[in-house]
């Protein structure tokens, strides 16, 4: 599995890696992102929607709904499953109709899908160091996840 990391030196950092995210992506692709309370998750998001084209201001965390819709150069389906609770929570709101479509998918929370995981994703792991730095890593597990790892550069 082919990795790239970068650290993010202030939240500016995190914004312009989404924005080289936003640039490499093409519908049908998936981002799953991993990281604790705070490490950057939705600013990664808010850059990643910027560099589509979506309106500034309109991303937020949708922690509260499961799933916001962002029209922009591609759609963005951001899901946040911080409060999932239960698998049926996300399979009533038609989560795989989502994936690979029109538009691409933005999972923050993403290990909380468990058997639900996309084979074939971009995985990013964002990690407190200290001072408002992160550590970000991007994995791919498949073929298209590769391809679009590829061509972001860090």
């Amino acid at each position: 599995m082919k990795t790239k990391s970068m650290i993010s030196n202030q939240q500016e950092d995190t914004i312009r890696l989404g924005r080289r995210i936003a640039a490499a992506v093409r519908a049908g692709d998936i981002l799953c992102l991993f990281g604790d309370l705070g490490s950057g998750k939705t600013t990664l998001v808010k850059g990643f929607a910027e560099g589509l084209k979506v309106k500034r201001g309109e991303v937020s965390s949708p922690t509260f709904v499961l799933m916001n819709v962002y029209e922009g150069r591609l759609p963005v389906f951001h899901f946040d499953l911080y409060r999932l609770e239960e698998r049926s929570q996300i399979m009533q709101i038609g989560y795989e109709e989502y994936l690979y479509g029109d538009g691409v998918a933005v999972i923050e929370w993403a290990d909380r899908l468990k058997d639900l995981f996309p084979l074939d994703c971009l995985s990013i792991h964002l990690e407190h160091q200290g001072d408002g730095r992160r550590s970000i890593a991007l994995s791919a597990s498949g073929k298209r996840s590769s391809a679009l790892l590829n061509k972001i550069n860090l």
